[in-house]
């Protein structure tokens, strides 16, 4: 993953501008809503500020959380927002890596970050990610997706106020249909895009019982 993630004002800028994305509840809302409130573990994957994980476990009163993040001034939001919740562990981990051993969990998420990885590395953690998830377990990937052409592209970075020179230098970004057909050939079932505004996409995948 880029180091742009370990400098505190590149990280700072995105927590900055994290409510302003432009749909973005909508698409945290679909997420959540296919979570089971009585889920029990939860992982999230590249984790920033806790954001997502706290939505979670506000949704399932019983879960505890592990969330996964390798930018210091990421961690440091999330232990402040976290501090004192015992039901919240955190962990540096760069997603490059091969995932540690942190047992089995019932939900698998991610908010846009696995889209830092190279295309060969997205591969291999949706596998990683299937061998974590127990039985009927879910992964909820909300994540930045490559468009079908350079001017639908440049619609999206309109509609975020972005110029393309000031583009993340760290995005990798791949086709949704790529990745749902990488998760049913993992063996993931009623994989889907759940949701989608332009870029951003919700991709589902469960564990068959």
């Amino acid at each position: 993953m880029s180091n742009e993630w370990s400098k505190p004002e590149h990280a700072l800028e995105y927590l900055g501008r994290l409510t302003q994305i432009p749909h973005r509840q909508e698409g945290e809302a679909t997420l959540i809503s296919e979570v089971a409130p009585d889920s029990n573990r939860i992982l999230d994957l590249g984790s920033g500020n806790g954001h997502l994980l706290n939505l979670l476990l506000a949704h399932c009163a019983n879960a505890h959380g592990v969330g996964l993040d390798f930018s210091p001034p990421m961690l440091l939001e999330a232990n402040n927002r976290f501090a004192g919740n015992s039901r919240v562990i955190l962990t540096e981990h760069n997603l490059d890596e091969p995932l540690p051993e942190l047992g089995m969990f019932d939900v698998v998420v991610s908010s846009f970050a696995i889209h830092h990885c190279e295309d060969e590395r997205k591969r291999t953690l949706y596998q990683e990610i299937w061998n974590l998830l127990e039985s009927a377990g879910v992964f909820c990937n909300l994540e930045h997706v490559a468009s079908p052409t350079t001017r639908v592209h440049h619609r999206f970075l309109r509609e975020l106020d972005t110029l393309p020179s000031e583009e993340d230098p760290s995005n990798k970004l791949l086709d949704v249909e790529c990745q749902l057909q990488w998760l049913r050939e993992i063996g993931f079932t009623d994989v889907d895009c759940y949701w989608k505004w332009r870029e951003l996409a919700l991709l589902i995948g469960r564990k068959p019982e």
